[in-house]
């Protein structure tokens, strides 16, 4: 295959006039449709942010086949719900892969770090919602591709901020995470040795599967002296833990990473969020930029209303979006559509145009951080309002 491709910026995908169905839930589809899998966490324990993350597949799934597929071809979407189950998502894996798909996209951190053998022997390229940083390196992880800044790096542009804005004294940081891989990714993969170059005190506190209360956790907390508390975890844990903290009268600055960032966590914990700052890759879909709109304009289309809709929509559907332009480019070549040609046209795109929802993304054949930036935002008022420009994650000093 040709290594020379078009990378503009992702359009309205319209390859025809002809109206093709729409590719959801592993219906059926045109005999030349374009088989992509999917995991999604419906049930289990990250669900409060897989629903919308499945959402926003699905429903990008369906916009594009309405405005032609990939260059005439429907996608046909084959998923179920594996409900953060690594040997499920492993059996998935394999029954998807025996049906003929050419691109999966995955959710969970332990159950991606699973597959990137396997992946990889299959030559199927995979984008997961885990922004673990290790799957960002292709000679750990071949056909993966991050399409947010990972977690580590997520974690460095917080402590950074920390670091900035201090003042006197040394910053003690608290990280509360899931009781999973996906909790522990930012400190093990880097963050830990950042904080330290930082000149930081960083201590870990695991958020028990299933906990409705956090007391004995923030009772830690105070007694180390912590003036900050970052949580990695996903936005229902998130909000108990801020009520249990304001409960508590716990004087802390508090940030959220990427899946506790976001309207449901306003939505839960009341005015105990009020000024919780968060690491937002993607925009919620009340931010104005020509990448929301196409999804509004969409929802409107449908007569659904983006209310309870959060940034993990908008994240997942654009997440999609990149994989159906390399898709795209692979078939307008005339070329196969491998999975092998599929990575090949992901390692071409360079600053390609996000439409202003997350920084231009990149991928090389010797990195797959598609992402390295994000804008802060913090909550007033029961808003999410941006505090930063796209800013970079920073370097270890």
């Amino acid at each position: 295959m040709s290594r020379r491709r078009e990378t503009r910026p992702i359009r309205l995908l319209v390859a025809g006039l002809v109206a093709l169905t729409g590719g959801c839930g592993g219906g059926g589809g045109a005999s030349d449709a374009v088989k992509v899998g999917a995991i999604f966490d419906l049930t289990g324990p990250t669900a409060d942010v897989g629903t919308d993350y499945a959402d926003g597949m699905r429903g990008f799934v369906d916009w594009i086949n309405m405005q032609g597929g990939i260059e005439g071809r429907p996608i046909e979407l084959i998923y179920q719900d594996y409900a953060y189950q690594v040997s499920r998502a492993e059996q998935l894996y394999s029954q998807f892969i025996g049906e003929g798909v050419v691109a999966f996209m995955g959710w969970g951190t332990g159950d991606t770090e699973a597959l990137k053998l396997r992946i990889a022997e299959d030559e199927i390229p995979f984008s997961s919602a885990s922004l673990s940083h290790v799957l960002g390196d292709p000679a750990e992880a071949p056909y993966n591709f991050l399409l947010a800044p990972s977690y580590t790096d997520q974690f460095r542009i917080a402590l950074d901020w920390i670091a900035r804005n201090h003042g006197d004294g040394t910053p003690i940081v608290a990280l509360m995470h899931n009781a999973s891989p996906f909790g522990l990714s930012p400190s093990r993969h880097g963050g830990e040795e950042f904080a330290r170059a930082l000149g930081i005190e960083l201590a870990l506190y695991e958020m028990p599967r299933g906990a409705v209360d956090y007391t004995g956790e923030f009772s830690r907390i105070r007694q180390s002296g912590a003036q900050y508390v970052i949580f990695q975890n996903t936005s229902g844990p998130a909000a108990v833990a801020l009520q249990n903290a304001a409960s508590l009268g716990l004087d802390a600055t508090y940030f959220c990473l990427n899946w506790c960032a976001n309207r449901q966590l306003v939505d839960l914990a009341g005015e105990a969020d009020e000024a919780v700052m968060g690491t937002i890759p993607y925009a919620p879909l009340s931010v104005d930029v020509p990448g929301t709109r196409v999804i509004r304009e969409y929802l409107e289309a449908k007569g659904e209303s983006i209310e309870g809709k959060t940034n993990a929509y908008t994240q997942a559907w654009w997440t999609f979006a990149v994989f159906a332009e390399a898709m795209r480019q692979v078939v307008a070549a005339g070329d196969e559509l491998t999975g092998a040609n599929i990575k090949a046209a992901l390692e071409t795109f360079s600053d390609l145009d996000m439409q202003g929802v997350t920084v231009p993304l990149t991928f090389t054949p010797t990195d797959h951080l598609g992402s390295k930036g994000l804008r802060l935002f913090r909550v007033e008022g029961g808003e999410w309002v941006p505090m930063t420009e796209f800013i970079r994650a920073p370097a270890v000093p």
